[in-house]
């Protein structure tokens, strides 16, 4: 972490919103007058979503920013650019290296002083159509199609559209960010739909395992209907969820967090099923009173019950499920597979949901 003397740690995002303003717009403004372009920082990094903290500065971070240009003056311009950068650039900006060495066996570039020659910056330059296809496999001529907003990963649907952009003289990086806000209504109904379902599949058995003296299968039902509680607050609350390492942070962000985390938390370390039903069922009455707020169904039933007379509480999120799929009028919505979900609701794996031609392979589940 570099020496910034009484000045505390700068998150990413301003940090990087200040060295286009103060140093990159400058140089650009100076030797290309002309140039009409979009400016921003999304898509991979801790700091784009404003996770970052001192501990992020060991590794892919510092002073960067995309340029978007169009694709004429990327074809013309871009090596012009990168070079006037190289050498005008300052070799410190606020105190951190604006020089970062070469890519790791990863991809990681990590800083790394200098105090003569050109920088090695990294201000990527780039076009708004060939940053999204590169990250989400997505063409922005054409409003995304229903198996693509199927498949993208929601930990990158946030990247794409959180971050910032500083300017846009094009009017393309909004657009598409824009594009990108949110899903189609009846597919949210969908997505919703397949999250309640997933709930019901499993919420009679954290009790059910307890009963037979299994207080380990217990508690790790109980973990997984915790995280499907909390993809449902995501969807709900129609936000993208981070994944795995910023899950945690994220929900606390949610309305509903506030609210749920410590039941959420009393559930998990819960030494008993007993204690772990009494958790679970006070946060699926929130759920349910959350569900009938949206005003996407007739009120349901807010209370938890027996499982079909055993001495298990659950709230029968089946109920729920059923309800909002009957609200789903589009076609193509209702030709999909039932309450199935989202690649992400389907494959909880990063890797596998990472490159777009891996999950084409998957696309065929939503087209058949």
């Amino acid at each position: 972490m570099p020496d910034n003397g009484p000045n505390r740690f700068i998150p990413g995002l301003t940090l990087s919103r200040r060295f286009f303003e103060e140093a990159v717009e400058p140089i650009v403004a100076a030797q290309f007058p002309r140039l009409e372009y979009a400016a921003g920082l999304i898509g991979p990094g801790s700091e784009v979503l404003g996770f970052d903290t001192p501990v992020s500065t060991d590794h892919h971070w510092g002073p960067r920013v995309i340029l978007f240009l169009r694709k004429s003056d990327l074809g013309t311009l871009k090596q012009a650019i990168a070079q006037c950068l190289s050498h005008e650039l300052p070799y410190t900006f606020l105190g951190y290296s604006t020089n970062f060495g070469p890519p790791d066996e990863i991809g990681v570039r990590l800083a790394q002083p200098i105090d003569d020659g050109p920088v090695a910056h990294r201000v990527e330059l780039t076009t708004v159509r060939a940053w999204f296809s590169d990250y989400l496999g997505w063409d922005t001529q054409a409003a995304p199609t229903v198996t693509e907003w199927l498949t993208f990963p929601q930990h990158r649907l946030r990247a794409a559209t959180t971050g910032a952009a500083f300017q846009d003289n094009l009017g393309d990086l909004t657009t598409a960010r824009a594009t990108l806000t949110w899903y189609p209504d009846d597919l949210w109904l969908y997505l919703l739909a397949a999250q309640w379902q997933r709930i019901s599949e499993e919420e009679a058995f954290m009790a059910r395992c307890g009963d037979v003296g299994d207080e380990l299968a217990s508690t790790l039902v109980a973990a997984r209907l915790v995280k499907d509680i909390m993809r449902l607050c995501f969807l709900m609350e129609r936000q993208y969820a981070p994944y795995a390492k910023w899950f945690g942070s994220g929900f606390r962000q949610l309305r509903c967090g506030t609210t749920l985390e410590p039941i959420l938390l009393n559930a998990i370390r819960a030494t008993t099923w007993r204690e772990r039903q009494r958790e679970l069922s006070a946060a699926y009455e929130q759920l349910a009173a959350f569900h009938n707020s949206l005003d996407i169904t007739d009120p349901l039933d807010p209370s938890v019950r027996q499982y079909y007379g055993r001495p298990y509480l659950v709230i029968r999120a089946d109920r729920f499920a059923s309800a909002i799929e009957a609200r789903i009028t589009d076609d193509e919505v209702r030709r999909l597979p039932r309450m199935f979900g989202s690649l992400n609701q389907l494959i909880d794996a990063t890797d596998k949901l990472e490159p777009a031609s891996q999950r084409a392979r998957f696309a065929r589940i939503y087209d058949e």
